[in-house]
């Protein structure tokens, strides 16, 4: 089970010395972190860096208890970097090992997620090629195309 988007704001906290046990945290203060943290995610899955993060609907709505999604190796990466985001608004520096591991974290999942490039279907427009002969057609068929191989073996095409 991952963290709850919670404990992920709570972490960034405590990196920033803010921690719940010696300082009460105010719900506006809570709601502020979980923002920035779905709209921090939202920018990272648009590089590419899909972590199972569970992005909220509508930010109003967004509530601590629920479940990340977030794998527990991206867990620091994640919540040293929130944290890096929400220092300056509370006038607090960061430290630089929390700076250091924030930026060696992203960077691991952005590498993790450029070797592992997004599998994409082929388009119905293009060419089979020379060597391709047995299906008749010049062009690639999509999957969703193909059939079930009939009675005779042979495959039948829609």
């Amino acid at each position: 089970m991952s963290w709850t988007k919670g404990q992920i704001v709570a972490a960034a906290f405590e990196e920033l010395g803010l921690a719940e046990y010696v300082f009460d945290l105010q719900p506006e203060e809570v709601q502020t972190g979980l923002r920035k943290l779905d709209a921090m995610m939202a920018q990272w899955n648009s590089k590419g860096i899909r972590i199972g993060y569970v992005q909220t609907a509508d930010p109003a709505d967004v509530d601590s208890a629920t479940d990340s999604g977030i794998a527990d190796s991206a867990n620091e990466a994640v919540y040293t970097n929130l944290a890096l985001r929400l220092a300056g608004g509370f006038g607090k520096t960061v430290p630089t090992t929390t700076a250091a591991m924030a930026k060696d974290g992203y960077d691991t999942l952005l590498a993790v997620a450029m070797s592992n490039p997004q599998q994409m279907q082929f388009p119905s427009t293009l060419p089979s090629g020379a060597g391709n002969k047995w299906t008749r057609r010049n062009f690639v068929i999509p999957p969703d195309v193909l059939v079930a191989p009939g009675p005779d073996g042979e495959m039948n095409f829609g």
